[in-house]
């Protein structure tokens, strides 16, 4: 007989007993089987209503953004998923040059359902844009955290990277800009001996060439002398590349695709990496142990060797540990999450690829003007007279090749977009358009850096002398003051004249290293850099096209957008004095 069954009533004691406890389990068994059911359904109901809530409220923000999103100029959408079918990475700067003429200086694009895009070309409201959109997009962050780990330097919230960057400013601005003069002298030499293996072969191409310059700059400033003779180097940069070459295609998805083999070959290669920055951080504080603590026949070694003194600043820019390559101030801002190598990988990859854009549209420009090429050496050789120190040069006394630089950053933005968002408040624009939280916002920066009304009917056309303005009496330097034109065209004698730069960020249509709270905060190491380095490759080497290699010195125009050539063959020729 089952236990939760009816029991026939009997008047033995013993009966009475075995009934009354038959029938306290039963009542206990359903009691529970009650509770447990209410407890279940009572779960469900408040799933329910959470889900239900979660849904509409995320229905009620499509609505207020399609809402808001009406009130802002842009193409008829005649498709669910917006424009995405009508845009691509390559053609995307093309489409918003032909709606920006259409609609206006604000102009929206749908890239889905619930994925808007504001583009905005005027350059004061870019300006109170860059303002107020303090954030990065998503995409970003979640490219250097699948790529580097987690890290409080490339987040895409602002106020998570606040501090971190105030930090990383000071230190880029300070003792790293001053060791940014000494070492390309080393760098050119350590440059120039792997150029002339792969010259050996026939000419080398220009992408190459800056890519391996800015790789070689930016370790060699920010891991000192050891950088330099390290053994790795090579595997480093192929390693970096290949990185950067599928981060954001990898971010691109919204859930981690652990599912594909291609990802996990990724992770080893990102795993590799880091292995390999521990190498060099380890070696640079072997480093500088050694300048630190060597015995005293050492430190007259090193000094004899014309090594920087202990009392100088460190041979070796990585210091204390192997989670930290700046300041201790930089360290005691290290999150308990954050990679120990995160961050210094995030600046060499970042780093390498806007400062190897820059060197590559450099390089361009000198080869396909070599009268400009002429005129820089001038001006190399007549700041050199004076110096005491063979291996620093006085880029202050070269304006002609800072306006270069800016003139080739200008042509050529290392990105065609600047890309922000607001990904917590709408915000409103003086026109009167609110900006949804979430949307994405870019800046076409090639069309604003472009643009006529800013730059003068040659915006088009490469003239660093429009950075340049008239200083002193009898100067040679010739100007045009058309409103129209560039501010300076023809330096006849940069020997003998005296000339001063004007200061680019005046013009807000000045974007190649950002605008606004979240601006490139090594701007001014970047420049510093790549100028000194080139100051000393110019003052050994001529830089000429490869005999027989097409470099179009017009190149051409679709809708305002200068469509680069492709990637020239160069040489370098060691100058005879």
């Amino acid at each position: 007989m089952k236990s939760c069954e009816p029991v026939t009533p009997t008047t033995t004691f013993l009966a009475f007993l075995r009934y009354s406890s038959s029938s306290s389990n039963c009542n206990s068994q359903e009691l529970l089987r009650d509770f447990a059911t209410r407890e279940l359904n009572a779960f469900l109901w408040i799933s329910l209503i959470a889900i239900t809530a979660l849904l509409l409220r995320k229905v009620a923000k499509l609505f207020k953004l399609w809402a808001q999103a009406r009130k802002i100029p842009g193409p008829l959408c005649s498709s669910f998923y917006g424009h995405s079918n009508l845009i691509s990475r390559e053609n995307l700067t093309d489409v918003l040059s032909v709606s920006h003429k259409k609609y206006g200086s604000v102009v929206k694009l749908w890239l889905g359902p619930t994925q808007l895009l504001v583009s905005v070309k005027d350059p004061a409201l870019i300006k109170e844009m860059l303002i107020k959109a303090e954030d990065k997009l998503p995409l970003t962050g979640r490219a250097f955290r699948l790529a580097f780990g987690p890290s409080s330097l490339f987040a895409s919230s602002f106020d998570k990277v606040q501090r971190r960057r105030e930090s990383l400013a000071t230190e880029l601005n300070g003792r790293l800009i001053e060791r940014a003069s000494v070492i390309p002298t080393k760098v050119v030499d350590c440059i120039m001996g792997r150029i002339h293996k792969l010259m050996d072969k026939g000419s080398i191409d220009c992408k190459m060439v800056s890519q391996h310059m800015a790789f070689t700059l930016l370790g060699a400033t920010l891991f000192g002398d050891a950088f330099l003779v390290w053994s790795k180097a090579t595997d480093y940069e192929e390693l970096l590349m290949m990185i950067a070459k599928d981060a954001c295609f990898w971010a691109s998805y919204a859930v981690t695709p652990v599912w594909k083999q291609g990802f996990w070959t990724y992770q080893r290669l990102c795993t590799k990496l880091k292995c390999l920055t521990q190498d060099i951080v380890q070696q640079c504080r072997r480093n500088y142990k050694l300048f630190c603590h060597g015995d005293g026949n050492l430190h007259d070694e090193t000094a004899n060797m014309g090594m920087e003194s202990v009392s100088a600043t460190p041979s070796c820019s990585c210091v204390e540990g192997p989670d930290n390559f700046f300041s201790n101030e930089l360290n005691g801002h290290l999150s308990a999450r954050e990679e120990p190598c995160g961050n210094i990988m995030g600046v060499m990859f970042h780093g390498c690829l806007t400062t190897a854009g820059l060197i590559g549209n450099l390089l361009e420009r000198l080869v396909t003007h070599p009268e400009i090429q002429d005129k820089i050496y001038s001006e190399i050789i007549t700041a050199r007279k004076g110096l005491i120190k063979q291996d620093q040069q006085c880029v202050d006394k070269m304006p002609l090749l800072l306006a270069t630089v800016y003139e080739s950053a200008r042509l050529l933005p290392s990105g065609p977009l600047l890309q922000r968002c607001s990904l917590k408040n709408d915000f409103n624009l003086k026109t009167g358009v609110t900006i949804p939280a979430g949307a994405v916002l870019v800046v076409p920066v090639q069309l604003v850096q472009m643009d006529d009304s800013s730059w003068g009917k040659d915006a088009s056309e490469f003239n660093p002398y429009r950075f340049l303005s008239k200083s002193g009496n009898g100067s040679d330097l010739v100007l045009n003051t058309s409103p129209t034109a560039g501010v300076a065209e023809e330096l006849v004698s940069p020997c003998k004249s005296k000339f001063v730069l004007n200061d680019p960020n005046d013009n807000v249509a000045f974007l190649p290293f950002g605008s606004g709270t979240r601006a490139c905060v090594g701007q001014k190491f970047v420049i510093q850099g790549v100028m000194t380095l080139f100051a000393s490759l110019l003052e050994q080497y001529e830089i000429r096209l490869s005999s027989g290699s097409q470099c179009d010195l017009n190149p051409s125009m679709n809708h305002g957008v200068f469509q680069p050539p492709l990637s020239p063959k160069i040489v370098f020729v060691r100058r005879n004095s």
